[in-house]
């Protein structure tokens, strides 16, 4: 879910550059969620919109509208577990992968997900072309990790567990996202996001 940066250009600089590595695998989760939090968003910031898509409280009772939804708190956690930055291919991964590693998104969910998120998202939601091709990579590459579902994971149990390990209890590949991060940086040298992805 990502948000806009919260107003004065010292914070919105700090949320552009917020970004843990994947080789930052010694710092605790809830260390790495702190340093989020001086500029993150709340879950009442997020659009209506974005909400009904991606958090599971607006699930009807016995229907999943998109398969890996998360609440913001754990989404979060998931930028911070893939190694990923608040940017909007960032975004496009970690929601795809969460997907993904579901093993339920199908191609009418992932194109439906692809229209909302182009179309009728509020428009510092949306994703141009790139990020559509980060999202559906993503989703796929979340298809064929060993990992657990993501959003099922209760990391709370597991705030205080370096991020290395934490990625090892869930199966959660560093080779696999090293791999794709470095094709990504590839196709993508004038992205931001994508060019830190290796640090």
């Amino acid at each position: 879910m990502r948000g806009t940066p919260v107003p004065g250009k010292e914070q919105q600089d700090a949320w552009r550059k917020w970004h843990v590595p994947l080789s930052r695998a010694e710092l605790a989760l809830d260390e790495a969620y702190r340093s989020l939090k001086g500029f993150g968003m709340q879950q009442r910031d997020v659009p209506l919109i974005v909400q009904l898509v991606e958090n599971p409280r607006f699930d009807l009772p016995g229907v999943e509208i998109f398969s890996g939804a998360a609440d913001l708190q754990k989404h979060d956690c998931l930028h911070i577990l893939l190694g990923r930055g608040l940017l909007p291919k960032d975004e496009a991964f970690v929601l795809g992968f969460t997907m993904g590693s579901t093993n339920r998104v199908g191609d009418v969910e992932e194109r439906l997900y692809t229209l909302i998120a182009r179309y009728l998202y509020p428009k510092q939601y949306r994703f141009d072309d790139d990020d559509v091709a980060v999202y559906k990579d993503a989703v796929r590459l979340g298809y064929v990790s060993d990992c657990r579902p993501l959003a099922e994971i209760d990391l709370d149990t597991m705030r205080d567990w370096p991020l290395g390990r934490i990625r090892q209890a869930i199966g959660l590949e560093e080779d696999l996202l090293r791999a794709y991060y470095s094709i990504e940086a590839r196709r993508y040298p004038g992205s931001v996001e994508s060019q830190r992805l290796l640090a």
